[in-house]
């Protein structure tokens, strides 16, 4: 089915100036400040909700051209579509304008860990969940340093927080960070437009000056194909990584007692996935995506981690080729990003995905042991990223039939076996190659935010490494 027309914002549903329930609500007062629970004038109690927090941006009334002060926030901020659709929406956060590569994210929460998460550079993000920005922000939930993506686009924006951790609402978070966001627009309706035609270019603007023309231009002459994003991304410089998961939130069961040095390239790691390996006793030296691999190899780690990260791995030759010096010599973990460019640098071709795979939800069978997790994934960031052409033996050629990505049968060596499948396409998620003693995974294993399934692949990494001791 074709995605609907985009359409101008909905109409209005308040009654006629005429009405009598016009009249009356003119005249009714409506307070600003919480409500309570309190006593009644008959005797009985009324129940109020009190919020910890206001939403400034969708409490705000609105001054129009007719000088009239509107108790409610019109529609202020356009998202143009490099297809030509424009969407009307209300903004919170920072004004201005922005271009980026709109993705949609079906996590039902953990919207701050998105919001932090590098490989989100470049793209202005939709959650396809309605409503956002109830449970607010906290300094606990950051996954990096600060905020890479390039907007946020959601339904519906709460107009309260709940919840014992918040410290700030999600607007005045947005505009500390200079992040834009918009609301009120329709997010499943532009969700079935990219299902259809994949990944948009868009822009982001509060700018009232500038047409609708002028902006859609701007969306058509912007590129991702083929940049280097992890370079605006990783660290300046190598440093320890020492913090664990905290013991409130640790779930694995026993501690392990050996411990192992890990080097951990940046390509846009997230503070999770360092504390997990931690959790699991490793020694963690994080180094930028550029150091040379002779001077890792120098450390004499156990292990060598290859993150998570940006836009396009071809766009990073640099990266692969680092890869391709160090696998063989050290045990190897890639996940995301890293499992690209560990398929590239084994000989491996990578395609773009139509729309990515972008949320906590998603379906990944262990072709090993017939186990399903759900998982949290980021795939297809960019759109020259995508699934690995992998061989694959015979009995799972059917499995990859009916998807949008080509397969190569001679495009990785003989005994690379491919270990996990997204069954929401059958498209390659993880990567096993025991003579090269190295496993990747195309998902994010510590799952921040997600469900904790595949927390397991860090336990296999360490036991590749215990493997390698002896």
């Amino acid at each position: 089915m074709a995605a609907p027309p985009a359409t101008a914002s909905a109409p209005s549903l308040r009654p006629s100036a005429a009405s009598p329930r016009a009249a009356a609500a003119r005249s009714v007062a409506v307070p600003s400040g919480p409500r309570t629970v309190g006593p009644r004038r008959d005797g009985g109690r009324f129940l109020g909700v009190r919020a910890a927090k206001a939403v400034s941006g969708v409490q705000s009334g609105t001054v129009v051209d007719d000088g009239v002060q509107r108790p409610w926030k019109l529609s202020d901020a356009r998202l143009v579509l490099e297809d030509g659709s424009v969407w009307k929406a209300k903004s919170f956060g920072a004004s201005g304008t922005q271009v980026g590569e709109v993705v949609f994210n079906t996590s039902l929460t953990g919207y701050q860990e998105i919001l932090t998460d590098p490989s989100y550079a470049g793209q202005f993000v939709l959650m396809t969940n309605p409503h956002i920005g109830n449970t607010g922000v906290n300094p606990d939930d950051e996954e990096s340093n600060r905020c890479f993506l390039a907007g946020l686009i959601i339904r519906n924006l709460s107009i309260c927080t709940s919840n014992w951790r918040c410290t700030e609402t999600l607007e005045e978070y947005l505009m500390k960070r200079n992040i834009m966001g918009i609301y009120d627009v329709d997010t499943r309706a532009i969700t079935r437009r990219l299902r259809e035609d994949g990944s948009l270019i868009g822009v982001l603007s509060t700018d009232q000056s500038r047409t609708d023309d002028e902006l859609l231009e701007m969306a058509k002459n912007w590129k991702i194909v083929g940049v280097d994003l992890i370079s605006g991304v990783t660290c300046d410089a190598p440093y320890e990584w020492s913090d664990k998961t905290d013991s409130e939130w640790e779930f694995k069961k026993g501690q392990s007692t050996e411990s192992f040095h890990v080097v951990a390239y940046d390509f846009g790691i997230k503070h999770n996935i360092l504390r997990r390996l931690t959790s699991y006793g490793c020694k963690i030296t994080v180094v930028p995506a550029n150091w040379p691999a002779s001077e890792v190899l120098n450390l004499k780690p156990d292990g060598v981690f290859f993150s998570n990260g940006p836009g396009d791995p071809a766009a990073v030759p640099y990266a692969v080729k680092t890869v391709q010096e160090i696998i063989g010599k050290v045990p190897v973990f890639g996940i995301c990003m890293g499992h690209q460019l560990i398929g590239q640098a084994l000989g491996g071709k990578t395609f773009k995905m139509k729309f990515g795979h972008h949320g906590g939800n998603h379906p990944v069978c262990d072709l090993r042991s017939g186990r399903v997790d759900i998982t949290f994934r980021i795939t297809g960031v960019g759109r020259g990223a995508g699934l690995l052409a992998v061989t694959l033996p015979d009995e799972n050629l059917e499995l990859l039939r009916n998807h949008n990505y080509a397969v190569d049968p001679e495009s990785l060596p003989e005994g690379v076996k491919v270990t996990h499948i997204n069954l929401n396409d059958n498209s390659c998620a993880g990567l096993q190659y025991p003579k090269m003693k190295l496993l990747s995974l195309q998902y994010h294993p510590e799952s921040s935010p997600g469900p904790h399934d595949s927390d397991l692949a860090f336990g296999e990494f360490i036991e590749m490494m215990k493997n390698n001791r002896l």
